[in-house]
């Protein structure tokens, strides 16, 4: 069984993909209005199944202005990841660091365009504690004090990984902006086998997404996203549309509501609200897959936050010229 675990493992996935953007593509990293972002998702999914699976992202970075010349611009950041799902809490903790330089045009300073990487370390691990084997059948019940006949090299495994992207956004008016990129992960195909056994890599990612914020009017906006991701034999198309309603333009204070899909798994409710320079962002999965006997159509809950950081303006005295008798 861990085996099968081993060779079919794939990476975390959110609803709301928008709201972690350096877990998307490294090449984000500095792509924002402000000095600092960070952001935080927490995912719980198939509360209904004997034991849920629980997601949390974190990342944050800082955008660099002026590198190289006036119209480029840099970006660092941090990524972590904590995922847990079976009975075996197979565990995933992910740390990464996205680097990103950008570059911006003479011609027209409402087009960037990013380049990124992202090196990190990676550990999985599994636990037995909550795992039962035949050989503790004791042939009239369920005996746990028996062993189990199975021994395992190791439970815990670290790796080193990276990953990298290409990314771009135009800024419309009003606040709008169109953003898109790809971003490939684990180019280093690291073992993930805790047995040392040869070939069993964890799959290259591949991801392509496209963001719309869109102004329909000066209070209503219209947020359009689409992802794709492959991985193996795996993949996931999501698509999503949002309506923001603007409650208070100058202090950016509004309020959204949409739908999404994951294609031939789930249909999603989502719910949000941006104050000032905080956003945040519920989403509701409905499992439609074949799963669904098992989840009775309760896919996952899940949160998003995401705050930007101002520095301070820096005091400049005012100066006056101070007359003279002459």
């Amino acid at each position: 069984m861990l085996s099968g675990v081993e060779a079919f493992t794939q990476d975390i996935h959110l609803s709301q993909f928008w709201a972690n953007p350096l877990y998307l593509n490294p090449a984000q990293a500095g792509m924002f209005d402000g000095d600092y972002r960070v952001a935080g998702a927490f995912r719980n999914q198939w509360r209904t199944v004997p034991v849920n699976y629980t997601t949390f992202s974190f990342c944050g970075d800082a955008r660099f202005t002026n590198v190289l010349s006036q119209q480029g611009g840099a970006g660092a950041g941090i990524i972590f990841n904590n995922d847990n799902s079976g009975d075996s809490r197979y565990t995933i903790n992910q740390f990464y660091v996205p680097l990103s330089y950008i570059q911006k045009f003479k011609g027209d300073s409402n087009l960037s365009v990013s380049i990124g990487l992202s090196p990190g370390v990676s550990n999985i691990s599994f636990n037995t504690r909550k795992l039962t084997y035949d050989n503790q059948f004791n042939g009239d019940v369920y005996d746990p004090t028996l062993p189990s006949g199975e021994s395992y090299p190791t439970q815990s495994k670290t790796y080193f990984d990276v990953g990298t992207g290409l990314a771009a956004q135009y800024k419309l008016k009003n606040m709008g902006y169109i953003t898109g990129g790809a971003s490939l992960s684990h180019l280093t195909h690291p073992n993930v086998s805790f047995f040392k056994s040869e070939g069993v890599d964890l799959y290259m990612k591949s991801n392509t997404y496209l963001n719309v914020k869109y102004p329909i009017k000066d209070i209503l906006y219209l947020h359009a996203d689409v992802m794709y991701e492959h991985q193996g034999p795996f993949h996931e198309t999501i698509l999503a549309g949002r309506v923001a309603y603007i409650l208070d333009k100058k202090d950016n204070i509004s309020v959204n509501a949409g739908i999404s899909a994951r294609l031939q798994d789930a249909f999603i409710l989502l719910l949000g609200m941006d104050y000032k320079r905080l956003r945040c962002g519920v989403a509701y999965d409905i499992n439609t897959s074949n799963f669904t006997p098992a989840t009775n159509k309760r896919g996952a809950i899940e949160v998003a936050l995401l705050y930007i950081f101002n520095k301070p303006p820096v005091f400049m005295p005012k100066k006056r010229s101070c007359p003279v008798d002459m």
